[in-house]
């Protein structure tokens, strides 16, 4: 499910941080007025606040964060990835139902660091926070949720370290609304990764959970033909260059626990949340 994002970036701020209060004391259920006491919010105000930006009510949200909750996903998710990850993927059919086509960067490509590759990049909001989002003439290669003080053109040259860089948002503001608006894209996006041929196998697996589906490092493992290499795939998910696109935040430990996230449990908790 996707929304309106005008101001969903400022928002998400204050519903991050009353996301990381709902999963830090998810034992304890708190009600409405615990939360909106916590962020020095009126009740009104909250559940307002909340459900424009999530679709649903703060108690609902809460029940998505449950280790319960997390493993009926899980048992639910199991039998779709499967049969996915069975029928293979080397194929267009699956990336195509998907709205996404996946190109890896070549060994010379990526040798070269980017010597004569322009880069067209913007920052924009998001309903998750401001992202970055780069591309070249191939595709999407980096979609990065920022942090404070996070420079762009730093985050770029670190993958791309004598690329051109050209800031156009203008350019790039078109991808971002069809990553996260409701309307599908008139074509597949591209997306255009840099990583080596296990990460790429890993993150072509990813594109096979379902929305609102979850997995385990294991399942994945096992899903890809690597059934012992459970800590290698889970290096290859935090390596991932396309938040969201690729979607690693549907990854959870076998408990139901959420596991790691680059970009933060809390916004890990708000996408999994926004998808359910």
């Amino acid at each position: 499910m996707t929304r309106p994002f005008a101001n969903s970036s400022r928002d998400y701020a204050r519903i991050a941080e009353a996301i990381g209060y709902l999963h830090a004391h998810r034992r304890d259920q708190p009600d409405l007025a615990t939360l909106a006491q916590h962020l020095n919010l009126s009740e009104p105000h909250l559940q307002r606040l909340f459900t424009r930006w999530a679709g649903i009510s703060p108690k609902r949200f809460l029940q998505s964060l449950t280790l319960d909750y997390a493993r009926a996903r899980l048992d639910a998710t199991r039998d779709v990835l499967s049969l996915s990850l069975d029928a293979g993927l080397s194929g267009p059919g699956r990336l195509h139902d998907l709205f996404v086509t996946l190109d890896a960067v070549s060994p010379g490509e990526a040798k070269s660091g980017g010597q004569g590759l322009a880069l067209r990049y913007g920052v924009h909001p998001t309903p998750f926070g401001d992202a970055l989002i780069a591309a070249s003439a191939r595709g999407i290669c980096k979609l990065h949720f920022l942090a404070v003080g996070e420079d762009p053109e730093s985050l770029l040259h670190a993958d791309w370290p004598y690329a051109i860089l050209q800031a156009d948002a203008t350019a790039t503001a078109p991808l971002i609304a069809a990553i996260f608006h409701a309307a599908r894209p008139a074509a597949p996006l591209a997306l255009w990764v840099k990583g080596s041929n296990f990460q790429f196998q890993v993150w072509r697996a990813l594109l096979a959970i379902p929305p609102g589906g979850l997995t385990t490092y294991r399942t994945l493992a096992e899903g890809i033909g690597h059934p012992r290499a459970a800590r290698a795939v889970g290096n290859a998910v935090a390596a991932n260059p396309l938040a969201y696109l690729i979607p690693c935040h549907r990854v959870i430990r076998e408990s139901g626990a959420l596991g790691g996230y680059r970009w933060g449990l809390a916004r890990k908790a708000a996408i999994q949340g926004w998808e359910c």
